[in-house]
C-alpha cells in the first residue's frame, strides 16, 4: 500500500456522520479493532484493540490530520479539523516520536517500479509497531512531491482530505460535487 493510502485509511476514520456532525470510528476501543481488522498492510500481526493503544492511534491521527491541514495551506483544512488543530511542533513531536519503531532507511529498487526509501520496523512489540507503520506511512507522504495535490474537500458536509488528480477538481468524489452544487441551487432560489 502506498504512503498515502495507509495515510487515507487512517485520517478518514474521521468522517461526516450523514447528520451534519461528523463521527470518529475510533471512538471506541471495538471501533478501533474494526479498523484494525479491516485495514491491509498494517503489518504482519496487528496488536489487540485496547483503550491505551486507542488513546495513542487517536493522538497520531490528530497530528497528522493537523499537518494535513497545514500541507493545504493557504486553502482551508478540513471541517473537522478547524478548531481542533494542534499546532505544528506538537503534531511533529508527536509523528517523530511514534517514527521511533523504525530503524534507518534502506533503498529498494523492485524490479518495473522506482526506487524507494523502505524502513525497517525495529519496535518490539506489536504496539510500536503499528505506530511507526502509521507513521512511516504519513512521513513518506508528507515528504512526497504527492503533498502538492493534497486537498480538504470543500463540499458541504465533507471532512475527507484527498489528491486533486486534476486542476479541475474541487471535490473528494463525484456525490461531494452533487452536494454543492444542490446547495449552491438552494442558496441562489431561497434569497430570491
Amino acid at each position: 500500500m502506498e504512503y498515502w493510502d495507509l495515510s487515507r485509511c487512517l485520517v478518514s476514520t474521521i468522517r461526516h456522520d450523514g447528520n451534519g456532525g461528523v463521527a470518529d470510528d475510533l471512538d471506541t476501543v471495538a471501533g478501533l479493532a474494526g479498523w484494525l481488522a479491516e485495514t491491509p498492510d498494517l503489518g504482519a500481526e496487528p496488536p489487540a484493540a485496547t483503550e491505551e493503544l486507542r488513546l495513542r492511534v487517536t493522538a497520531l491521527r490528530a497530528a497528522i490530520r493537523s499537518l494535513f491541514a497545514r500541507a493545504v495551506h493557504p486553502l482551508e483544512p478540513s471541517r473537522a479539523d478547524a478548531r481542533n488543530l494542534i499546532d505544528v511542533e506538537t503534531a511533529l513531536a508527536r509523528l517523530n516520536a511514534a517514527t521511533a519503531g523504525l530503524g534507518p532507511p534502506t533503498l529498494q529498487w523492485p524490479p518495473d517500479s522506482a526506487p524507494r526509501l523502505i524502513y525497517p520496523i525495529t519496535a518490539t512489540n506489536a504496539e510500536g509497531r503499528l505506530l511507526a507503520v502509521l507513521a512511516e506511512a504519513a512521513t513518506g507522504f508528507l515528504a512526497s512531491p504527492d503533498v502538492t495535490r493534497l486537498r480538504a474537500c470543500p463540499a458541504p458536509r465533507c471532512v475527507r482530505y484527498f489528491l486533486q488528480d486534476d486542476p479541475r477538481q474541487a471535490w473528494c468524489k463525484p456525490s461531494c460535487g452533487n452536494r454543492a452544487r444542490v446547495a449552491r441551487h438552494y442558496q441562489r432560489h431561497r434569497s430570491d
